[in-house]
Parts: C-alpha cells; structure tokens; sequence
C-alpha cells in the first residue's frame, strides 16, 4: 500500500456508470498489480468534499466482457490506493414482479453460477478459506437503502443476486428455474467480485439497479435497446445517491467485522509462502 491513502471510499462502476462528473479536483492513477492490469485507470477526486475513487469495471469504453474482468488486480489496485469500503454498482434483470425496471435492490446473499472465473487470490502455494455466510458489508447497505427511500427511489432492502456468466441474457428456462428457486436478481459480476473484496478485506456493499424483467415475464422480454432507456434513468438516480452516500460510507457501522475475516482464513504457515506469491497477498495477509 502507498504511504498516504488517496481515498477511504470508492465505487465501482457498472453498465452504463463510466464517470463521475459530480467529481471534484480529479486526478487519474494507473496501478501496476502482480495480478495483471486493472479494468481501467483508477479516477481519484472529491465527491460532496470526501476523497473517493471510482473504478469502471468495464472500462470506460465499455469493451471489457463480464468474463473477462480482472477483479483481482481491480481489487488489488484499490487496495494499494488505501481504500476500506467499497460500494458496487451494478445493472440487473429483476425476478419478482415487484422488482420493476427503474428500482434498486440492496441485496444480501448471492448465488454464484459463473464458470470457470478466477474468484480467489489464493493457490498455487498459498491456502486461504474466507467465511461467506454474509457476503456483504451490510450496514453500509442499510445507510444506501434509506438515504435512496429518502431520496424517493423505489427501492428493496435484502434478496438474492444471482451470478451468471453471460454474456448472454438467460433462457427462458433458465429464467424460470431461477425464480422457482426464489432468487430476486440477476446479475453478470458480483459474485465474483464480492469473493475477492472478502477476502482482501473490504467493507463490500452492491447497489443493483434493476433495468428489466429477464425474460420471464411475457410482453417485457429483455431486449438491449429496453436496458439502454432504462439504465438512463438508473444512472441518474445512483449519482443522486452516491453524492450523498460518499460522505457516510467510510462511518458506516460494519455488522460481521469483514475486514476481520482474513486474519483467520490462511491456512498454510508463513515459512511455507511461495515468495513471489505472498509479495502480491501481502495487502492483504500482512
């Protein structure tokens, strides 16, 4: 980590969310990682006088596949930039009616479906097993839920983000199976990520912004050109919300100690270390 943190706080920007214009005084970091390099440059400001970062997690031309995102040296990055919490913003296909187009869901579990995707820092010498019981930093969820109800944003408090891989949008069975099995949304990133923030021990906390039906409701079958109108308005309402969220989020109260997770999760002894290897996870192991 650098010497002096740039920023305690910093987001995560999906579809659609590629800049901050709300940004003050800003400035770009490119961070090398051992883990390869970052979805894009690091973009350090001020948001309502806190110092944030904001990470596009697709690249700011949007040419990076939720598959091909480097969470590890996205997360490494961050680390390295001094961050502690990070608030994750992501488009998602809603499973329950009541989860219409335009409205934000705080989630508190995840199913992960992905195939294949490098979710962990550990291996290749280094053994590690995080708890997930409680994926996300949830205090810092509830603070977003209620400032975004105040804001007058429909907005849903709990549920389940399901993982796919995509790129594609789902079947119609697919769709079906995931609603019988009770899942609220649906998702291409966060189970991903949210593993690697658990286990580099940070306050993790996803804000998904429903932007369609998937495909299981007739009539509203989700198309790109539905997503694109509705994520306009999807990302006018979370700049409302992370102006302000960004001063409140580094205070937030964390209910299960995520940064605490870490230190109790290596299971190989430190003499036995690859060298090379523990220089990239010393971040996070210490």
């Amino acid at each position: 980590m650098i010497s002096k943190p740039v920023a305690a706080v910093a987001v995560i920007g999906g579809s659609g969310l590629y800049a901050m214009q709300e940004l003050k005084g800003i400035r770009e970091i490119k961070v090398k990682t051992p883990f390869g390099n970052p979805s894009d440059a690091v973009i350090c400001g001020t948001l309502s006088g806190t110092p944030v970062a904001f990470l596009p997690r697709h690249g700011r031309k949007h040419a990076i596949l939720p598959s091909e995102i480097n969470h590890r040296a996205n997360m490494w990055a961050l680390k390295f930039l001094g961050v502690k919490t990070i608030i994750s913003v992501s488009a998602v296909g809603s499973l329950k009616a009541e989860l219409a187009p335009a409205h934000f869901v705080f989630p508190d579990q995840f199913m992960d479906e992905t195939k294949g995707r490098v979710s962990t820092f550990f291996g290749g010498g280094i053994v590690g097993h995080v708890p997930l019981a409680e994926p996300f930093c949830m205090g810092l969820s509830e603070i977003m839920y209620k400032e975004s109800v105040k804001l007058g944003i429909k907005s849903h408090f709990g549920g389940t983000y399901v993982c796919m891989e995509g790129p594609g949008f789902s079947t119609k069975a697919e769709s079906y199976f995931h609603r019988k099995m009770g899942f609220s949304i649906i998702g291409m990133t966060v189970a991903t990520e949210a593993k690697l923030a658990r286990e580099a021990g940070f306050h993790y906390s996803p804000v998904s912004l429903v932007t369609d039906y998937d495909c299981w409701k007739e009539g509203e079958e989700v198309d790109q050109e539905k997503v694109t109108a509705t994520l306009k308005k999807n990302i006018e309402n979370i700049r409302r919300l992370l102006v302000k969220i960004v001063p409140m989020a580094g205070k937030a109260g964390c209910r299960n100690h995520c940064p605490d997770f870490i230190k109790t999760s290596v299971l190989t002894h430190k003499e036995n270390f690859p060298p090379k290897l523990y220089k990239g996870l010393k971040p996070f192991i210490g």
